[in-house]
């Protein structure tokens, strides 16, 4: 049984919220296809028993959405999400999934592309297409190949039901993409409490919101790192008048948000299909204190401390006058070492589509002058030659 109560509406397991100016309503919580069990340790051979189990377990406990992308576990994950929505369970669910754009050197592989993803989800339309990874290196190549017309006629011919794409960057460029289309309905974007102010951040989800966008949250616990706390946060989370896991707290810390539409959750164990369809009953707006939010605020500053640059990620140091990009590198140096994540960040430092190699630390000049803007007073052309050098080491 569901029922209404103006904005957002109530079922007995899930919650639903509105999606942007459709007339259509998603659970709170979507299921995120990109850290499915695997067999072996291998990330290209998926456990599909279990994950069929587990994304129709979903389905029947009001989950509607999932999140997919074509090259998420080398190319099966989508495989596995046709094979697991067919019969009743595909007119439950809404498919949502990714071109990637480093992939697409051409205007032919666009087409060539979504074909091949509709044949292995097994459908002959996919209801939410989206950009991948959308950058300001990324976004230019896209939109000079004719993308935005592109997306225009696959809407037309019914292989997609709506556009819209994923997105990590500044909330600069952020603003030029959705301003550069009038028919995106939804944006993907990385938020939670550790990230208030990194890339899109609350700026982002408040601006898209206002424009009339759905907002889908990814990496609210980001990827996890903020589950297994250290000591120093451990303590405060201890001493919350209500327990709750770090889980649950970053959960509804994003849920607490008006402007979000659903939060992603990468899973990988029938038990956390389970843990967090039972939290999503309490995922409504406003559900935390202002006394909750205050503590959340010290774990988030504690977090902080504990890493080796106390950048907030304000961007005054911006623009670098020799195009370095100070605050993402610095974003990289951090993470890598607070939340144990160096192999990965050294790899999105050397990625062209995160980095050029003109943004890189390297390309400081010790000019000085993001000295002078920098209210921390942070020593930035000297934490710029440690984080290159962390960040490059083999």
């Amino acid at each position: 049984m569901i029922y209404s109560s103006g904005k957002y509406v109530y079922g007995r397991d899930m919650k639903y919220r509105k999606f942007g100016k459709l007339d259509w309503q998603v659970s709170a919580l979507g299921f995120g296809a990109m850290r499915l069990p695997v067999l072996n340790g291998n990330q290209g051979q998926v456990d599909e028993a279990q994950v069929i189990k587990m994304i129709r377990y979903a389905v029947d406990h009001g989950v509607n959405y999932i999140d997919s992308a074509y090259g998420y576990h080398r190319g099966n994950s989508e495989i596995v999400i046709g094979k697991a929505l067919q019969g009743d369970y595909r007119g439950k669910m809404k498919i949502a999934t990714k071109l990637p754009c480093h992939e697409a050197n051409s205007p032919k592989d666009f087409d060539r592309i979504l074909n091949d993803q509709l044949k292995k989800l097994q459908t002959d339309k996919i209801d939410f297409y989206l950009l991948h990874h959308l950058n300001k290196l990324v976004w230019p190549k896209m939109r000079d190949m004719g993308i935005l017309k592109w997306a225009d006629s696959a809407i037309a011919d019914g292989r997609i039901g709506y556009f819209g794409f994923s997105y990590h960057d500044s909330f600069e460029t952020f603003q030029e993409i959705i301003n550069a289309y009038d028919n995106w309905t939804l944006c993907q974007i990385q938020y939670n409490y550790m990230d208030e102010d990194i890339q899109a951040g609350t700026k982002g989800l408040e601006y898209a919101y206002k424009k009339g966008l759905a907002v889908v949250i990814m990496e609210p616990i980001k990827g996890g790192r903020i589950a297994v706390p250290p000591e120093k946060v451990a303590e405060i989370w201890a001493n919350a008048p209500v327990q709750r896991t770090p889980q649950e707290w970053a959960l509804r810390w994003v849920w607490n948000h008006p402007e979000v539409s659903a939060v992603l959750s990468g899973m990988s164990k029938m038990e956390h299909v389970i843990q967090n369809v039972a939290l999503a009953e309490h995922s409504e707006p406003f559900n935390l204190t202002a006394g909750e939010i205050t503590m959340i605020g010290k774990v988030r500053d504690t977090y902080r401390l504990l890493g080796p640059v106390s950048c907030t990620a304000c961007r005054y140091c911006m623009p670098c006058p020799n195009g370095v990009e100070i605050p993402r590198i610095l974003e990289f140096y951090n993470e890598a070492i607070l939340f144990n994540d160096s192999d990965r960040r050294r790899r999105m430092y050397s990625d062209r589509h995160m980095l050029t190699d003109d943004q890189r630390a390297d390309k400081c000049i010790k000019c000085g002058i993001c000295l002078e803007k920098c209210p921390q007073k942070l020593p930035i052309p000297e934490l710029l030659e440690k984080a290159h050098a962390y960040l490059t080491q083999k």
